[in-house]
């Protein structure tokens, strides 16, 4: 029975970390342009495919090379998404940018189906075998997401607390006018949020492929649920987004010992449910302090 425990937290976590990634890129694209990016599952999708189509195609590209060319091409694409769609579109009303956003996640998907075709893909000895920890069988795959998503992290808050640009994205954050009036160049701001956002999703993209295979619907969850981690952590904050995806994964991964399977993925949403009736700020409860920030910093700059 411990060895089950052991095995359900572990896997959990790792589950959880993908969900926390999510999150955060949704975190991001939201503190930067005030929109939410309802394309992403679909950027994932076409970061596995990317990824696994070099290494299968004729280019026959080893698993690293593959990985690291997924990532900046989704990069680059980032940065003309950021300047054709979500720099517009950001005084433009909500309604038009989630449509917008919708409609792009389309044209991925019907372009992927072009290219690659309606048949699966799946990664050739990438993350596989099995690591013996402490008696359990513990999948590679879920250790090496679990690494992988600490120095993402890890990364990122060092952009955010230590570099030029990455403070001035964090005063965007906080207040858009502000950071204008401040000598701040908020469309480069917006451009730069949105190359690291793509970058994860490519991340995410290459790390799940070998458990969910790649496909058209891989990512629908995991988008999904990585929203739902972000409600559950306190919406517009990465600390946050990070919390609620490490609990929505031990949770649903522990609602298995009593649930059947199949109840497995309405774990996330009756949990995401259950925030928004008792504790709308989520556990970090961060939504009430960017506001006060916000009307501060606007107050002081008046």
């Amino acid at each position: 029975m411990q060895n089950v425990l052991f095995q359900l937290f572990v896997s959990g976590i790792a589950m959880g970390f993908v969900y926390a990634l999510v999150a955060v890129e949704y975190t991001l694209i939201w503190n930067a342009c005030g929109l939410l990016n309802f394309s992403h599952e679909k950027i994932i999708m076409l970061g596995g495919y990317v990824f696994v189509g070099t290494c299968i195609t004729g280019l026959g590209m080893p698993n690293i090379p593959s990985a690291i060319l997924a990532i900046l091409l989704l990069g680059l694409f980032g940065i003309l998404i950021a300047v054709t769609i979500f720099i517009p579109l950001r005084n433009q009303s909500r309604l038009i940018a989630v449509v917008a956003t919708v409609m792009l996640g389309q044209i991925l998907n019907e372009a992927a189906v072009l290219v690659w075709g309606p048949v699966a893909l799946m990664p050739k000895n990438f993350l596989s075998g099995v690591f013996n920890i402490m008696g359990a069988t513990i999948a590679k795959s879920y250790v090496y997401i679990i690494l992988i998503s600490i120095i993402i992290i890890a990364v990122l808050q060092f952009i955010f607390k230590k570099t030029k640009f990455g403070k001035a994205m964090t005063c965007v954050s906080i207040n858009k006018t502000a950071a204008t009036l401040m000598g701040i160049n908020v469309k480069v701001s917006m451009v730069i949020t949105l190359l690291l956002s793509f970058m994860i999703c490519a991340v995410i993209g290459i790390i799940t492929a070998p458990i969910f295979t790649v496909k058209q619907q891989m990512a629908t969850m995991i988008a999904l649920k990585g929203f739902c981690a972000g409600v559950i952590g306190g919406f517009g904050s990465l600390p946050a987004a990070i919390a609620g995806g490490l609990v929505l994964g031990v949770v649903e991964n522990m609602a298995g010992l009593v649930l059947p399977a199949v109840f497995k993925d309405a774990v996330a949403f009756t949990l995401m449910i259950l925030f928004m009736m008792f504790s709308p700020k989520g556990l970090v409860g961060v939504r009430e302090n960017i506001e006060s920030q916000s009307r501060r910093r606007a107050g002081e700059v008046q």
